[in-house]
């Protein structure tokens, strides 16, 4: 019997999503002869909000729909997935593996509160309602993040990774097993056969 997954734990799984790598730092160092007496002025240049329209919530449920789709493999889905590697394609086959034979699929997605991102400017965020085949578990909302690839969409890796950490806390959690019955009670102790009862010896007869 496949384990049903509680919708409370996608709400866990954001607490372990991993960071994104960040820019390498610069190692190259300078004599201190050639370092200027005063600081270079430093300045943090932040990403334009992009002037253009959102894309439309098609636009971001039909990757959805593909990556959940059995029928393709993973390999296949690559493009689908920000920073995309051939053990991001086992990953997402298991995924659905998974996701059919829990009774999930078909799966149907919708995607509302369009937005810019506030971390990448050039990301849409969406609130995603997924619709499952699973009667115990038939919709749930989630917070997914998109970005921009080839003129269209993919799901950013940090999203992948909240996905895909569901799949690895199915998996890692061990099927339950019965509680064995307590063993019966010893009964009670047989009483002890009582001893045979001694016959006196006859008395002496008298003198004649």
């Amino acid at each position: 019997m496949h384990r049903i997954v509680c919708v409370p734990l996608l709400t866990a799984i954001v607490t372990a999503v991993l960071s994104l790598v960040g820019c390498s730092q610069n190692d190259h160092k300078k004599s201190p002869a050639a370092e200027p007496s005063v600081p270079p002025a430093t300045s943090s240049v932040v990403p334009a909000r992009p002037t253009g329209p959102l894309p439309a919530p098609e636009a971001l449920t039909d990757v959805l729909s593909r990556l959940a789709d059995p029928g393709v493999p993973g390999a296949n889905k690559l493009n689908l997935v920000e920073g995309s590697t051939p053990e991001t394609a086992a990953a997402l086959d298991r995924f659905t593996t998974a996701a059919r034979d829990g009774g999930y699929l078909p799966m149907t997605f919708a995607a509302n509160n369009l937005a810019w991102s506030d971390r990448n400017p050039s990301d849409v965020m969406a609130t995603v309602v997924v619709t499952t085949a699973q009667p115990n578990n038939r919709q749930f909302t989630f917070p997914m993040e998109f970005t921009p690839a080839q003129g269209g969409w993919q799901l950013s890796r940090r999203t992948a990774e909240m996905l895909l950490a569901l799949q690895n806390s199915r998996n890692s959690t061990p099927p339950s097993t019965p509680v064995p019955a307590p063993a019966p009670e010893p009964g009670p102790a047989p009483a002890p056969e009582p001893s045979p009862s001694e016959t006196p010896a006859p008395a002496p007869a008298p003198p004649g």
